[in-house]
């Protein structure tokens, strides 16, 4: 069986196996919201949000750099308009360590402050460093998120967009200072195959870190509503595979889903990543994206559904420069 539930490494922290990226709440430049995406608003953002964690769906993810800071403070808005699921809820954010941000300690202190202000929170469960793009060292990375771990500010860290080399070398930075790696969040998912083929996620293993995996249901192209005739929004492209490509991964989906009593090929493709020991982090519009994400939980796939999809699975597509940065 998947496992339900991990304990970050570090910390008390416990996050289900699957969670909410919020990438897309609050950001109107890439998502829109009244623009071509006229169904996100924050009424349906309400509903995904209470049906996620009526499902156990508790862990929800954002940063600073999601619509400016709009994403967290959208997320703080559910948190203070919501009691009763907000003690449920596990809240992860991040921040993003610019080159040109050469005072790291400080900058990440005034982040992180600013963060927790539009989340509305005195601690956050989970902090990351959004991408390795700081020039700054992981020792000195390693020693700010000390520091904000120290004046009481976050409860467990992790990273973002690390390779295992740097995965190896941030996990080693934060034991000398007596703390542990808890997170690496990468793309993954059966459009994105190569950081399991490639050994990432061994390494994570190895050091007990726990992967998180936004874009796993391949920015929609997995749920089966996308085809050839009906393609995803130019701004969906990112320069993965054409859908004539990644329809006969759906069609696997669709086979595997109606074998275990109709799952729907998100589903399917959701559980495949939780068997791979990571959590996946999709989006969720409304209450019925965010009910059919969670139909992930519950079941497992047996070998031969594993191996047909590890079959299927596509390495992933490697992104121009620099827009990595922008996810996770």
């Amino acid at each position: 069986m998947n496992q339900d539930s991990y304990t970050l490494a570090g910390s008390t922290v416990t996050i289900p196996a699957l969670g909410v990226g919020t990438w897309a709440w609050g950001d109107r430049i890439t998502w829109g919201m009244g623009g071509y995406d006229a169904d996100l608003t924050r009424t349906s953002i309400e509903e995904a949000w209470g049906a996620s964690i009526d499902a156990g769906v508790t862990l929800f993810d954002t940063a600073e750099v999601y619509g400016g800071g709009e994403s967290e403070r959208i997320v703080g808005a559910m948190l203070a308009g919501d009691p009763r699921r907000a003690a449920a809820a596990v809240v992860a954010t991040k921040f993003m360590p610019y080159p040109w941000k050469l005072r790291v300690a400080r900058a990440l202190s005034k982040s992180l402050r600013e963060s927790l202000d539009r989340l509305g929170l005195p601690a956050v469960d989970l902090y990351q460093i959004h991408g390795p793009v700081s020039l700054r060292s992981h020792a000195e990375l390693a020693e700010a998120l000390a520091a904000a771990h120290e004046a009481g500010l976050v409860k467990a860290v992790g990273v973002s967009n690390y390779s295992g080399p740097e995965t190896r070398s941030m996990d080693s930075e934060l034991r000398r200072r007596g703390m542990r790696l808890a997170t690496n969040q990468i793309e993954f998912s059966l459009l994105r195959r190569s950081p399991e083929t490639g050994g990432l996620l061994a390494v994570c293993k190895e050091l007990g870190v726990v992967p998180i995996a936004y874009s796993p249901l391949g920015q929609g192209r997995l749920t089966g509503k996308y085809s050839v005739s009906a393609p995803p929004p130019k701004r969906r492209n990112f320069g993965r595979y054409p859908m004539a490509i990644v329809e006969d991964v759906v069609a696997e989906l669709r086979r595997i889903g109606e074998k275990h009593g109709g799952r729907t090929p998100g589903q399917v493709a959701l559980n495949w990543v939780i068997s791979k020991g990571a959590v996946p982090i999709p989006g969720a519009k409304n209450r019925r994206q965010a009910e059919d994400n969670a139909g992930a939980l519950g079941w497992s796939m047996d070998d031969e559904d594993l191996v047909r999809l590890d079959q299927a699975a596509l390495p992933g597509v490697k992104r121009v420069a620099g827009r990595i940065w922008q996810h996770g």
